[in-house]
């Protein structure tokens, strides 16, 4: 599968913000792919308001809003409308922020969903990877 449009959630991006290891790498090569346009990454406006909120916990609200606005320029953020809320109350998702961030996916034809936490996406109908997994696809 050839994936060009990929759905990131806040675990990827805040590995590459806050340089957790082992995963910072893996995260960083993602974000230079998409600043090379080899690939399109996407998220939720909810995605980014999480992300500010625990990045701004550990390295101030100053350098959070920096991050982001740096963040922004490279991904594309795409909104929640109050449709995909309902459809999420009602899914079978067993978290329901991943079940937006997997409907918001879907709505904006994202070809996969790179995130860390794979097992809470077991009703995604759109290809579900790990970073590595993603990148192997690349070679």
């Amino acid at each position: 599968m050839v994936y060009k449009h990929l759905f990131i959630d806040s675990d990827i991006l805040l590995d590459t913000l806050l340089k957790r290891e082992p995963f910072h790498t893996y995260a960083q090569i993602l974000l230079m792919e998409c600043a090379k346009r080899n690939i399109q990454l996407s998220t939720s406006v909810l995605v980014i308001s999480n992300t500010h909120y625990i990045l701004s916990k550990s390295i101030g609200v100053a350098a959070s809003k920096k991050k982001i606005r740096e963040l922004i320029n490279i991904i594309k953020v795409l909104s929640v409308e109050s449709d995909v809320i309902n459809i999420a109350l009602d899914s079978d998702f067993s978290d329901f922020e991943d079940a937006i961030q997997y409907l918001i996916a879907k709505r904006y034809n994202c070809d996969g969903i790179i995130t860390r936490n794979t097992k809470d996406f077991k009703h995604s109908h759109i290809p579900v990877l790990k970073p590595e997994q993603f990148l192997n696809t690349l070679n």
